[in-house]
């Protein structure tokens, strides 16, 4: 369903201003982890002259080809893919942390970074009950009242849920896998992650 604005409006969709505010000045190599049918991919060569996306549903990369935008879509496994280490200036990943071990999937995403690149992550986290419910009935009532007024697309990859991980899990292991990095717990249902990799990496 797209958005009633004409545009489209999800959880995910939200927080991509997040990811585009993290690419980092001069980047010329970027790498979209889950990149389903490409709209992240696509805003980010707006900015980066180099864009990657990478994903597991075929259907997903096959829509996103159907864009003539100068973006390499990948259909492939992340965690195996043979990217070289060290090679992007961004990595940026919205809500696909969950579809793999996320700890696999934070090491990866490190090194394949460059000294001085930056991990820009939105994800999906399970909530501990009864402390996560008050923020968690927040993000409903907040979340159904942007449905009410932009509508609600719906994306074409598959879901996984509930997230294996919970909120406090991702916490600790961005603390560390990634240290230095800023974490956030953000009202939609979602957190994020952001990391910049230190230049004393480089060898």
């Amino acid at each position: 369903m797209a958005a009633k604005n004409g545009g489209r409006w999800n959880h995910n969709i939200h927080y991509h201003p997040r990811i585009l505010r993290a690419i980092p000045d001069g980047a010329k190599r970027a790498l979209d982890v889950g990149c389903g049918e490409g709209m992240l991919a696509r805003e980010l060569r707006r900015t980066v002259p180099s864009v990657t996306g990478i994903d597991l549903d075929a259907t997903s990369i096959e829509q996103a080809r159907e864009h003539p935008d100068d973006v390499d879509y990948i259909l492939g496994d992340f965690l195996t893919h043979p990217f070289e280490p060290a090679s992007f200036d961004l990595i940026a990943s919205v809500a696909t942390l969950h579809h793999m071990d996320a700890a696999t999937g934070l090491a990866r995403m490190r090194d394949l970074l460059r000294p001085g690149g930056v991990l820009a992550v939105v994800g999906l986290a399970r909530s501990t009950i009864p402390h996560d419910l008050p923020r968690d009935l927040a993000g409903v009532a907040v979340g159904t009242f942007h449905r009410v007024m932009k509508g609600h697309w719906r994306h074409p990859s598959p879901t996984v849920w509930p997230p294996p991980e919970t909120y406090a899990r991702m916490r600790a292991l961005a603390a560390e896998l990634l240290p230095g990095a800023e974490y956030r717990r953000h009202l939609l249902l979602r957190y994020s992650i952001t990391w910049r990799k230190p230049q004393a990496e480089a060898r």
